[in-house]
């Protein structure tokens, strides 16, 4: 689910000292030679940039006039947006210090799909004015909130912006899960795992898993069963506000792991239960562009449109073969 506020146009104080986080792939090197374009065109508009020491350092930025070093508890403390310069990895790194924070996230593409990303590298100039003139729009994404238990006990807590998954730790044997919704049974899957993701990890993990994508304005919760030896195994779509859990059977073929957007595990023993739910604190995007949903999944996808007809509806023209 997705909700939008405008900030475009904000005055901005002469007085005013503005900050930005900017993280980046630290071991890409295109990321260095962006990374100092986007520094140096900050700092002549009057915008520190507050870099992570080790990346700072290991983009050879440190030390760079315009360059501050951020705190390392709380990275996006006082800055008002967190600029992002990689793939979606380095995007879902970026969401984990703004997330909680007042600094939404604008993530530049320098990987393949970049699926998250609002701006492409060759947009670097552009995107950074829209920065300096505050101008963007802010979306709200819903994220998750798991917890893994074993004997009734909690032992794991975290978050995801894309999914949680339940995976089998070995190569070579399932694992056996039992799915839960809203409190009542489902079903019991023998299968290399689980996702449960959101709207915006619809066309992550779970969009290979075979599941739906799902529009971000839709409020809804993604199970997808990976590879599951079952009759029913098709995804499900359930409401925003279901409780939902996954038990790995007690006698199960083998051990499982919980990653949360493919960053942060923990091993899972038989007879562990993981139950995910939606958030209350959300991921805010920053968006350039107004452009719909379809026209994303179209560029990022790479889909085929030849042949649409959509102008000449509009306009009234004659739509059929000469």
């Amino acid at each position: 689910m997705s909700t939008t506020t405008s900030i475009q146009g904000s005055p901005v104080s002469p007085a005013e000292h503005r900050r930005v986080l900017l993280v980046a792939h630290p071991r890409r090197p295109e990321a260095a030679h962006v990374a100092i374009d986007v520094v140096d065109q900050l700092r002549d508009a009057g915008i520190e940039v507050v870099m992570a020491l080790d990346e700072a350092q290991a983009l050879g930025l440190e030390g760079r006039p315009g360059v501050a070093i951020a705190d390392a508890d709380h990275p996006a403390a006082g800055c008002e947006l967190v600029c992002v310069l990689g793939g979606d990895g380095t995007i879902l790194r970026g969401a984990e210090v703004s997330r909680g924070s007042d600094a939404p996230l604008l993530g530049v593409n320098l990987g393949h799909v970049g699926f998250l990303a609002e701006a492409e590298r060759e947009d670097i100039s552009a995107t950074v004015e829209h920065i300096v003139n505050r101008s963007y729009t802010v979306e709200e994404r819903m994220t998750l909130e798991v917890t893994a238990h074993v004997n009734g006990d909690p032992v794991y807590r975290s978050w995801a912006l894309n999914e949680v998954t339940v995976e089998k730790a070995n190569r070579e044997r399932m694992i056996e899960v039992v799915a839960e919704i809203d409190g009542r049974p489902l079903t019991t899957w023998g299968c290399d795992g689980v996702v449960v993701a959101t709207p915006t990890g619809s066309t992550a993990y779970a969009f290979s898993a075979g599941g739906p994508v799902v529009w971000p304005d839709v409020e809804a919760l993604l199970m997808v069963p990976i590879s599951a030896h079952a009759l029913f195994a098709r995804p499900l779509v359930v409401g925003p506000n279901s409780h939902l859990a996954l038990e790995v059977v007690p006698d199960t073929l083998g051990s499982g792991a919980l990653w949360c957007d493919g960053r942060r595990a923990v091993d899972l023993p038989p007879g562990a239960r993981i139950e995910v739910v939606r958030s209350g604190t959300p991921v805010r995007l920053a968006r350039l562009s107004t452009s719909p949903f379809t026209d994303r999944l179209v560029a990022k996808f790479d889909l085929n449109i030849h042949g649409w007809r959509g102008q000449a509806r509009r306009e009234g023209r004659p739509v059929g073969r000469a």
